[in-house]
């Protein structure tokens, strides 16, 4: 494609968006008639009617929609990756949206988000707390935080905490009456606390490893939540065993609140990232996030 096709297809999509030979010369900086002389060169070229041209109005035939249809993304994408490059030249500011688990949000959102705000006010975030995995271009969000294995395979995902481990706890109280499991099929004959997941709305399934062989194994009890803090709460008031990652439990089982079990069942999987679609162009205020952010 030569130089100036290109530009009489900007040109021609600018009347059409604008709907106006004035209003579309005027923000292309040239004449109206000059205008009118290139979209006419390019109707003659490509052998076709692209507007409709009255006294009052100009619209687009169905020949010129088509040709909208196609140019407008691509322009789009051209004007994206153009604002992008700039901003690079200025200084970090804008609003950044992230949606999260709470408790990755108040563990490791937050401390960040704060400091980064402190140091740059220019800078805005916004954290929307959501259990369910979300379309984060259809719902406009720059990035997501969620567990590794959660994170679809076509999104970049930066590492931003440790590996984790699934614990198994219970109260003091309930061990005193009730014998430790020791291997996950004797959780059949203890009272556990089901976690009603947030997608698919199932149970979650409670998840071992031992010398590479995987066991799921599906507990029963009497209290079943969808929400993380209050099956802890329900834990420790004793009312059953729990099975949730190390970084809510751990704090708890090292004050004494939560005896842990089956601790040579558990294996690492990986912690939380940030992740956000591959062809998203970094500003440079998330750029300074995610190496805020950045685990090392």
């Amino acid at each position: 494609m030569k130089r100036d096709e290109l530009g009489d297809l900007a040109a021609f999509l600018m009347v059409a968006e604008e709907r106006s030979f004035t209003r579309a010369a005027a923000q292309l900086g040239t004449s109206q008639s000059s205008l009118s002389h290139t979209v006419r060169r390019l109707e003659e070229r490509m052998g076709v009617r692209l507007l409709t041209r009255t006294t009052r109005n100009v619209s687009p035939t169905e020949a010129g929609e088509q040709l909208v249809e196609t140019l407008r993304p691509a322009f789009n994408d051209i004007r994206g990756r153009i604002d992008a490059l700039s901003a690079m030249r200025q200084k970090p500011a804008g609003t950044i949206r992230i949606t999260s688990s709470r408790h990755a949000a108040e563990t490791i959102l937050m401390p960040v988000a704060k400091r980064l705000m402190a140091e740059y006010p220019d800078i805005s975030i916004e954290i929307s707390i959501e259990q369910r995995l979300i379309d984060l271009v259809a719902e406009r969000y720059d990035a997501g935080v969620r567990l590794g294995e959660r994170v679809e395979k076509d999104m970049v995902a930066v590492k931003i905490g440790p590996e984790l481990r699934m614990v198994v706890a219970g109260s003091p109280d309930y061990f005193k009456r009730h014998p430790k499991p020791v291997t996950p099929h004797d959780l059949t004959h203890h009272t556990c606390i089901n976690l009603r997941l947030p997608t698919l709305g199932g149970l979650y399934a409670w998840e071992f490893e031992k010398d590479g062989r995987p066991l799921n194994v599906r507990v029963d009890g009497q209290f079943i939540c969808n929400d993380v803090p209050m099956i802890i709460d329900a834990a420790i008031s004793g009312l059953g065993l729990t099975c949730l990652p190390d970084d809510h439990l751990g704090p708890l089982v090292q004050e004494g609140k939560l005896t842990a079990v089956l601790e040579d069942w558990s294996t690492p999987f990986p912690g939380y990232h940030l992740y956000y679609p591959s062809r998203r162009l970094a500003s440079p205020a998330f750029a300074l996030l995610v190496d805020a952010l950045r685990y090392r």
